[in-house]
């Protein structure tokens, strides 16, 4: 497993980003803040921490499958992108697809945190693109 140092700038100490487990891919997000969604609502929830990502290296915010499952709470932009050059406070778009109120408190783990790294294209124009089995069959083409 790679390891990289990433600088961050953070309000509170409570709300550092933690591995849950030896295997975690994903850092746990904490809401710095207290509030209430409303079924459908959808809300930025700020985390109270800043990130300095070397170039070549993204961080992938991403839904945490607990609240999903039991709360019906997800994030609309998912996966969420912190490109290397932001150094902004990082906001976790939620969204209530429950039938009931979810409370939230300063804290309360909302998201992950994936890095990962990355690769930029360089595109280039053509009048022909190779042939595959599958060509240009689209969503569901290929069966269930």
């Amino acid at each position: 497993m790679d390891k990289i140092n990433i600088n961050i700038k953070v309000e509170d100490e409570s709300l550092m980003p933690s591995y849950e487990t030896l295997g975690s891919a994903g850092a746990d997000l904490k809401a710095n803040e207290e509030g209430v969604l409303m079924p459908g609502q959808r809300k930025l929830i700020k985390t109270g921490i800043s990130i300095e990502l070397p170039a070549g290296y993204e961080a992938q915010v991403r839904p945490r499958s607990g609240l999903a499952l039991k709360h019906g709470i997800s994030m609309v932009n998912t996966p969420g992108t912190i490109d290397s050059d932001y150094r902004g406070e990082i906001g976790v778009i939620l969204i209530n697809h429950g039938d009931a109120p979810f409370e939230y408190k300063k804290g309360d783990r909302i998201a992950q945190l994936v890095i990962a790294r990355y690769s930029r294209a360089e595109f280039q124009i053509c009048s022909s693109l190779s042939e595959t089995e599958r060509g240009s069959g689209g969503f569901g083409h290929t069966g269930k």
